[in-house]
Parts: structure tokens; C-alpha cells; sequence
């Protein structure tokens, strides 16, 4: 369980595509690697991955953390693009009397997101994206959205997709603010929101079948 309160964005080392199955290496600074465990849980662009191994020495400023990414997941998100060089936002796992500053996130991608347009102004930004008309039922003005693994509230609706607003200090945090039209972002709808479309849904076909 995550929440969407992103921690430092992670510099990708190196992929390699074998069997279906993606080896993510990335670059982290040491401090957000402490206390680490085999089979610890981290979000990656929001999407929870299992380490598989790592290399941290008390000596190093950063350390290398490494997952497997199923072809599942690779379908899913936006993990199968990424390359050397590119940059993920980052999230431990909640421990007991970690701060809920944001929302509960699961790390399950529903989808991918694409922008569609980036309007820049001094002391803001608004990115316009589209997605899937099947999860356009469970995004809600005003209401949390998880992108790219940041708990992030959504702005105004259009047709295919939402506007999002985003402050400088979340910019910079995340990779939000090296992203570009075309990118495609992951997408986690709230838990909440999902479970209640989904239910008034089903309690309408039983009453319209009565």
C-alpha cells in the first residue's frame, strides 16, 4: 500500500527484455534505500514492484536497486518504454505512523494515459490528458487520481480525458515535469470512486431486468 506521495524520482541504469520479463536496474539515492528487504515492495511510476536485489554501501551517496517486470505489467504501464537515462518517480511501501498525505494507492495501473497537450505558465502548469473511454466513468472533477505514482486531484473534464494542475514543487519532484505531449502516463483510478461506479452500476442492471 502506497500513498501517492512521491519520495525522489530514480535514473534508469539499464533494461533487458528476456522470456517476457523486463530486468528494471535503477540508480537511488542511498537514503531512500535504508532498511531495505528482498521482497520489499516499491511503487515505480506507481506501479508496485517486487525487489529482487540490491547493492547499498554505507560508503555510496547512491545506491542500485533491480525488479522483474512481467509482461502483464509491461502491457499495462509505461514501464516497457522506459530506457537508460529515463527517470521514475519513486515511493516506499507505507509503514505503521507513516504520514497519509495524499491518498490510499494499491500500485495496480488500470491504465495508461497519454497527453494530449502542456500549457506552462510561471507559476503553474496544466497538463491536458486522454484515456480509455471505459475509465472516463471513474475519473471525478475534484476528485484523487493517482498518475504516475503522485495522488493528484483532477481539474476540469472534456470529452476523452481531464486537466490536471500542477504547483512547481510537484514539477520538480516528479517526472511530471520533464514529461512531454505524447508521453504516456499510469493511471490508477481511486479505489473508492471504482467500487461505487461499479456497484451503483450493477444495482441498476439487476433493477432494469426486474
Amino acid at each position: 500500500m502506497f500513498t501517492g506521495i512521491i519520495q525522489t524520482k530514480a535514473s534508469v541504469i539499464s533494461t533487458n527484455l528476456s522470456g517476457g520479463v523486463l530486468k528494471l536496474v535503477l540508480s537511488v539515492g542511498s537514503e531512500y534505500l535504508q532498511h531495505l528487504n528482498l521482497g520489499a515492495s516499491i511503487a515505480i511510476n506507481g506501479c508496485c514492484l517486487t525487489v529482487v536485489s540490491f547493492e547499498l554501501n554505507p560508503q555510496d551517496v547512491v545506491g542500485q536497486v533491480t525488479f522483474d517486470v512481467i509482461e502483464e505489467t509491461l502491457q499495462l504501464t509505461n514501464l516497457g518504454e522506459l530506457k537508460r537515462g529515463s527517470f521514475v518517480n519513486l515511493e516506499r511501501s507505507v509503514t505503521f505512523g507513516t504520514e497519509l498525505g495524499g491518498h490510499i494507492v494499491s500500485g495496480h495501473i488500470h491504465c495508461t494515459a497519454e497527453i494530449e497537450e502542456i500549457d506552462i505558465k510561471e507559476s503553474n502548469c496544466r497538463i491536458l490528458l486522454s484515456l480509455p473511454k471505459e475509465w472516463l466513468k471513474y475519473i471525478v472533477y475534484k476528485g484523487f487520481v493517482c498518475i504516475n505514482g503522485a495522488s493528484l486531484t483532477v481539474g476540469e473534464m472534456t470529452d476523452n480525458g481531464f486537466w490536471l494542475h500542477l504547483i512547481p514543487e510537484t514539477l520538480s519532484i516528479t517526472n511530471l515535469g520533464i514529461a512531454n505531449k505524447g508521453d504516456k502516463l499510469n493511471i490508477e483510478v481511486d479505489q473508492q470512486t471504482y467500487t461505487i461506479v461499479n456497484t451503483v452500476e450493477s444495482y441498476m442492471r439487476k433493477y432494469i431486468q426486474q
